[in-house]
């Protein structure tokens, strides 16, 4: 199956469970974000999640499971980055990237941050001027780079 009919019959599938992502992630022990990776076949659905997430999500058939079971080939649209709420999150990443850099090298020292031990979540909070705010949290593990020695 193609990809982009795959990810269409996914997100299909979870409009009409009438779901949220919190609402998927929270039984299933997810991230709310990995979630949506899952229905836009960015990531693999592991077995021990299988029954569950069908039963979240009935209109998930064996054979959408089965493809969502599958190694996924992580992908993006390049024209994505015109929606403007990822390039805004691409802004921030330019903007603060050398602050956040420079802050990250001197609590860990010279490594990066994985994006594969990785957590990410979106969560709504209200400010203290009482506006809705949103809080995107990027967890991942330290790598640390090597020297490279024989």
């Amino acid at each position: 199956m193609e990809k982009k009919e795959l990810v269409a019959r996914l997100l299909a599938a979870k409009e009409a469970s009438g779901k949220t992502y919190d609402e998927i992630a929270e039984p299933l022990g997810y991230c709310n974000v990995y979630v949506g990776q899952l229905f836009r076949a960015q990531a693999q659905l592991k077995e021990n999640a299988v029954s569950k997430l069908a039963e979240l999500v009935p209109g998930l058939n064996d054979e959408l499971l089965g493809e969502m079971r599958k190694c996924p080939m992580r992908s993006y649209d390049p024209s994505i980055i015109q929606e403007p709420n990822i390039y805004r999150m691409t802004e921030v990443c330019l903007h603060y990237g050398d602050s956040i850099k420079a802050v990250m090298n001197e609590i860990f020292g010279d490594g990066i941050m994985s994006a594969i031990d990785f957590k990410l979540t979106v969560h709504k909070v209200v400010g203290d001027k009482g506006e809705d705010r949103m809080v995107v949290t990027m967890n991942g593990k330290f790598l640390p780079h090597i020297e490279q020695s024989k």
